[in-house]
């Protein structure tokens, strides 16, 4: 049997992070939670966490400076909910290290598809 896979949602938004909390829940992932950059760093480097879905505009410490200070040997894949829409924010992102990059609103299948293809890329690459 596998082991569950723990995903860290990082969005200063209640509603956005509780919803994702109960889908991701319901698929059998352990969710954890961060409200900003700085609790998304400490929760990455004391917890195993398996992916994080990291939002880019947030208060304190934002997305684009979770991707500087992560480890840059981590193997978590990191995968931005923005509503930023621009290619160059798209690009920047990716630039800096993230692994995809999904648009809000977003469709729950397409993210829980994504969110397994990188936990299957991950795991085969360890």
């Amino acid at each position: 049997m596998e082991e569950q896979k723990t995903i860290l949602v990082v969005d200063d938004e209640r509603t956005v992070r509780d919803f994702l909390q109960r889908i991701l829940e319901k698929s059998g992932y352990g969710v954890v939670t961060a409200v900003n950059g700085l609790e998304a760093l400490d929760k990455i480097s004391k917890l195993d966490v398996s992916l994080v879905l990291l939002d880019i505009v947030m208060p304190d410490l934002g997305g684009f400076d979770v991707l500087e200070l992560m480890p840059q040997n981590r193997s978590i894949p990191v995968i931005m909910l923005s509503g930023m829409r621009d290619e160059t924010t798209r690009v920047a992102t990716l630039g800096l290290g993230a692994d995809d990059y999904i648009e809000k609103p977003f469709s729950i299948g397409e993210l829980l598809t994504r969110i397994q293809v990188k936990l299957r890329r991950s795991k085969s690459s360890s």
